[in-house]
């Protein structure tokens, strides 16, 4: 969604919000992420804090080009969350609400670019629980502010948090009794929670199973 979701009735009793990679909530594949989500119970709503200039329409770019892109982008999404945020409280409730209520519940998870704003709600009271997958752009900090239970989902094999990025913050995490709970998928790749390789059986398998823990981590905590 491009701007603040419409009022829903009835109001839905779980709700995630999908905060995307760099390709937007309206690319095929985040669709595809997306409608797993809806598949499994969940209200959805992808946040475009793109405004629709994605990067995918920057093919060919320099590097200076795309990291100005990146600086717009990033500032576009600090400024356009809390917005969000503040329209989908007073749509559907306060977020982070008991789990013997029967209001809705709301978690968050975000791929590459938008992990570390789901870290960022995480920090705060405002959802229930939380979840990345192959992140970019964290912080020792953002693991040692963290509030509300979280799933690590990452790949072997990634330059933005690889191995030992992993290893790190699982350090921070049992350091500081934070509730969570990491995988990491061996031959797995950046990006293979949302854009793994049709032909490759582990990819595929790697980017369903992260689905299917993202959806178990949620509903334990939703109910």
């Amino acid at each position: 969604l491009p701007g603040p979701p419409v009022t829903i009735t009835p109001r839905p009793s779980k709700v995630i919000l999908f905060l995307s990679d760099v390709y937007s909530p309206f690319d095929i594949n985040n669709q595809l992420v997306q409608d797993g989500f809806a598949a499994a119970g969940f209200h959805v709503l992808g946040l475009d804090y793109f405004y629709g200039d994605l990067i995918s329409k920057h093919e060919g770019a320099s590097n200076e080009e795309l990291m100005a892109w990146l600086a717009k982008s990033r500032t576009q999404a600090d400024e356009a969350l809390p917005k969000w945020i503040k329209a989908v409280k007073e749509i559907y409730g306060e977020l982070s609400v008991s789990i013997s209520t029967s209001l809705t519940r709301t978690s968050c998870v975000g791929y590459c670019f938008g992990a570390p704003y789901a870290m960022d709600l995480a920090a705060t009271d405002e959802p229930l629980t939380a979840a990345f997958a192959h992140p970019a752009f964290l912080t020792k900090d953002h693991f040692s502010k963290l509030t509300k239970l979280l799933l690590l989902s990452c790949a072997e094999t990634d330059s933005t948090f690889g191995p030992q990025n992993l290893y790190s913050a699982a350090d921070v995490l049992s350091e500081t009794k934070k509730r969570y709970h990491l995988q990491m998928f061996s031959g797995a790749q950046h990006r293979f929670a949302t854009r793994a390789d049709p032909a490759d059986e582990n990819a595929v398998w790697a980017k369903d199973e992260s689905s299917r823990s993202i959806v178990g981590w949620f509903n334990r905590f939703s109910k």
